[in-house]
């Protein structure tokens, strides 16, 4: 049996599934295409998380499209961050051209352009559904590690938030936990310590300017009402297709930590509002996130800490995170460790420590008798990329450099008119764009603050002034009375010895000086 004969018996063995499966592409052997030999992925193992990555402009983003339509295809709806604005156009029917053509007939399946139902979001200013959470539903630990606090400042938020549960003062936006940090160090902290203990008016000073700093990312117009439901996000269109939801993030590439606070906050809740589904024969949700070192770079030890832990566990809530990336590199080893499906991109070789760097990652595939898995890395091609992924029983499947299948959907963005047109029939734009501003602990404590002050007045002018009983009024004022020292320095022979002891003064000075042998 020849190299190429042993290579496709391997590709066929480790890629059938007795399941339903999604299709990236035809396997390469030694630069050929070898039609028919499809790389595929099933569907029981798609919330197993994973990554794909790759140099700038070897094709990750038009990857990201593919994996998205074929997940909607299966009834998956899937949650993309569209950090660069560059995946609108999934909502626009794709079109045909010969280069196009020719990859399919190589792959050995016809192209079907087709357009997918696609929901916006928004965090900002961006046209969509604008998402918010309320500081309530964040909750004092998860807010905390935002914030990245100690443990002293961290104990005393959560004292405010059992304050303002236990006072029926709702913290909605940050304008209502900034009142209520200033409530605690002026008019309320001895109301407060009275029944939960010291507070440390320093810290409070530092929480406050910790959320100031956030509040400058852009937080203020995320943290509100109305909240947003996770379920929103698992939606199926009326032919079956799943809904693509695409968060546009264009205008928080310079805000990382707004970012990363969306991201931990969304994970979270899905977490806590999902049921356990156990190992379903497909997943509920996909989430895949776009330049995903912008959540890493920036996040505290205790923030990655808690998106580690959430990797972990939320596959058990039928929800696979994919994580976009330029190099595997920018994801930490912990959360690398739980990715079992990778597609990765050509890695580019200009440096001694980019060699270093793609031989680090060539270790993280499973061994091949068939590639050098650094020397495939660098060799790839635009549209190409080497693959593995966990089969039904989560074993990984051999690595395999693939020619992938290009998107059907438009390889480009919607058009401002486009855009405005899907956004205007979006049922959910109807729901969550309205702003709320009900009343919470900002308009409670300052009506608090107000009726203590109206009451004080009150009090003030109730009681009548104390009069002091008045001193009799003496004849003499304290000017032209003078002091016992005042009439001895003015007596006659006070005169005389001051003069006498300033001639003294004068003679000794005059003999230090040689000069007072002049006058004998």
């Amino acid at each position: 049996m020849s190299t190429k004969e042993k290579f496709i018996e391997s590709i066929q063995q480790g890629y059938s599934f007795k399941g339903d499966s999604i299709m990236f592409g035809t396997a390469i052997f030694n630069g050929e295409a070898i039609p028919n030999l499809h790389i595929k992925m099933p569907l029981t193992s798609v919330n197993r998380h994973g990554l794909i990555a790759g140099a700038t402009g070897t094709g990750k983003t038009k990857t990201v499209q593919v994996f998205a339509e074929a997940l909607s295809d299966k009834s998956i709806p899937v949650l993309l961050m569209d950090i660069k604005g560059d995946l609108s156009g999934i909502a626009a029917e794709g079109t045909a051209n010969s280069k196009i053509e020719e990859r399919y007939q190589k792959i050995g399946i016809p192209y079907q352009p087709k357009k997918f139902s696609v929901e916006f979001l928004s965090l900002s200013e961006e046209k969509g559904v604008r998402l918010r959470a309320t500081v309530s539903e964040f909750g004092p630990i998860l807010l905390s590690k935002i914030l990245e606090l100690n443990d002293v400042q961290s104990g005393l938020v959560s004292v405010l938030f059992k304050y303002c549960d236990d006072n029926n003062l709702p913290l909605l936006d940050l304008k209502d936990f900034k009142k209520i940090l200033q409530y605690a160090s002026n008019e309320g902290k001895t109301e407060i310590e009275k029944d939960y203990g010291k507070i440390s008016t320093t810290s409070l000073g530092t929480i406050l300017r910790k959320v100031i700093e956030l509040e400058q990312q852009g937080a203020d117009k995320f943290f509100g009402e109305r909240s947003f439901e996770v379920e929103d996000l698992l939606r199926v269109d009326e032919n079956g297709n799943g809904v693509i939801s695409v968060l546009r993030l264009i205008d928080l590439q310079n805000r990382p930590k707004l970012f990363s606070t969306f991201m931990l906050c969304l994970l979270a809740e899905i977490y806590q509002t999902f049921p356990e589904l156990g190992d379903k024969p497909e997943p509920k949700l996909v989430v895949v996130i776009d330049e995903a070192h912008l959540i890493f770079n920036e996040a505290s030890k205790a923030l990655l800490e808690q998106i580690e832990t959430i990797i972990k566990l939320i596959r058990s809530k039928g929800v696979g995170i994919y994580f976009c990336t330029q190099n595997p590199q920018d994801i930490p080893a912990a959360v690398l460790s739980q990715l079992g499906f990778k597609i990765q991109h050509a890695l580019r070789a200009f440096t001694a420590q980019d060699r270093k760097m793609i031989k680090l990652t060539s270790e993280n595939y499973p061994l091949s008798e068939f590639y050098k898995t650094d020397e495939l890395l660098t060799s790839l091609g635009i549209g190409e990329a080497a693959i593995t992924v966990l089969n039904e029983k989560g074993i990984p499947t051999p690595l395999a450099a693939t020619l992938l299948c290009a998107p059907r959907s438009r390889m480009d963005v919607l058009t401002e008119d486009e855009l405005n047109e899907k956004v205007s029939i979006s049922k959910l734009v109807t729901k969550y764009n309205e702003l709320i501003d009900r009343e919470s602990a900002y308009e409670i404590l300052n009506a608090k603050i107000q009726r203590a002050q109206v009451e004080a007045n009150e009090i003030s002018k109730e009681v009548p002034p104390v009069k002091f009983p008045e001193q009799p009024k003496t004849t003499t004022s304290r000017r032209t009375e003078k002091s016992t020292a005042e009439k001895i320095a003015s007596s006659p022979l006070a005169k005389q010895v001051g003069r006498t002891l300033v001639r003294e003064i004068a003679r000794g000075i005059f003999g230090v000086l040689g000069l007072g042998g002049r006058r004998r």
